[in-house]
């Protein structure tokens, strides 16, 4: 690793050892600490409530974080499940190499914001540390003619990121704040499985033009699905709808189809919470080997049968249109639900 690379993770660490605890942070309005209170026994208890309530009123009143774009981004796309394993990294790089590959003139940027688990270097086929630009911000990495940013390029590939929440959180920050994106068009942000600190944080401190939830038919994942749709929705970032992963395996000696994870679990989801189905994408072997080898099967096998299985469907004045798989493209399949469903719409 590069020593600017390592000053940079080195920083993270000192906030480690800063804060008081939870009871430093309670604070009497006269100046003396809760605790101090309840051990000696001279405030009652009623004199605790009101502290506490001062204080919850307090946080309320402040409302959301107040959003500030990222410098040079003009849209941002986040790509999420709520349980891991469901293909989301997957489709998050084929969906920015669609976006690209439709036109040459828009620049697209991806940043992986799995701290613990990063997957964009090894799919995107990147390996190295970012330089610093003389305003000590990190420039990506590229290929495809993607902007790649990824905590795997600030640690081994081997290496545990073993962080508490303080230090996964300022990761993430200097993720989106401290890097030279140029001008983007467009930012996908492939998200960490789950609801938690990270995925809040994203979606509150950056406008986010609508996420794209990935699951599984199986019943287990459904249920996180669900989780992370209604959290998007209570930080009010549009959910543009849901896509239907490993939704079909078809044997490659007898053409037989077998639906392994289930076959409509996300349709119905889709419809219980008032979504659209943005499309199927089968369990095929050619799209993980493509990105296990860092070759996205939209940028290695754009016509290959692995991309003609790909369904996507089209609501407009609820008249509902179903493109025959033979003749969509995974890289049309995508911008179709994106473009053309004006999911994502064009700055002027």
């Amino acid at each position: 690793m590069g020593a600017a690379a390592w000053r940079w993770v080195l920083r993270l660490s000192r906030f480690s050892g800063r804060g008081g605890g939870a009871l430093a942070v309670l604070r009497h309005p006269a100046g003396s600490g809760v605790r101090a209170a309840s051990s000696s026994g001279s405030a009652s208890s009623g004199s605790r409530d009101d502290v506490l309530q001062d204080r919850r009123t307090r946080i309320q009143s402040r409302g959301l974080p107040k959003q500030k774009p990222i410098e040079g981004v003009k849209q941002v796309l986040v790509v999420a499940s709520g349980k891991g394993g469901v293909g989301k990294s997957t489709t998050a790089v084929n969906i920015a190499l669609a976006l690209a590959a439709n036109d040459s003139a828009k620049a697209v940027g991806l940043l992986d914001a799995d701290i613990y688990g990063p997957s964009i270097p090894k799919m995107m086929n990147l390996k190295g540390n970012p330089e610093l630009t003389p305003k000590n911000l990190m420039r990506p990495l590229k290929n495809y003619g993607i902007s790649c940013m990824s905590m795997g390029f600030l640690i081994e590939e081997t290496a545990l990121a073993v962080w508490t929440g303080l230090k996964v959180m300022s990761a993430v920050e200097k993720l989106l704040r401290q890097v030279d994106w140029g001008e983007l068009d467009y930012l996908v942000i492939d998200m960490p499985p789950g609801t938690g600190d990270v995925q809040l944080s994203i979606s509150q401190n950056i406008p986010i033009a609508g996420a794209v939830i990935i699951s599984t038919p199986q019943d287990v994942a459904l249920l996180d699905a669900r989780k992370g749709t209604e959290m998007f929705r209570k930080v009010h970032v549009p959910v543009l709808g849901l896509v239907q992963n490993m939704s079909v395996f078809q044997c490659p000696k007898c053409k037989h189809e077998t639906h392994i994870f289930g076959a409509d679990g996300v349709r119905d989801l889709a419809k219980t919470l008032g979504l659209d189905v943005l499309g199927d994408i089968p369990l095929h072997v050619n799209i993980r080997e493509t990105c296990d080898s860092g070759q996205p099967v939209v940028i290695s096998q754009p016509q290959s049968d692995a991309v003609s299985l790909v369904h996507c469907t089209k609501t407009n004045n609820k008249h509902l249109i179903t493109l025959p798989p033979s003749k969509k493209k995974w890289m049309e399949s995508f911008l179709f639900l994106l473009f053309d469903n004006k999911c994502v719409p064009e700055h002027n």
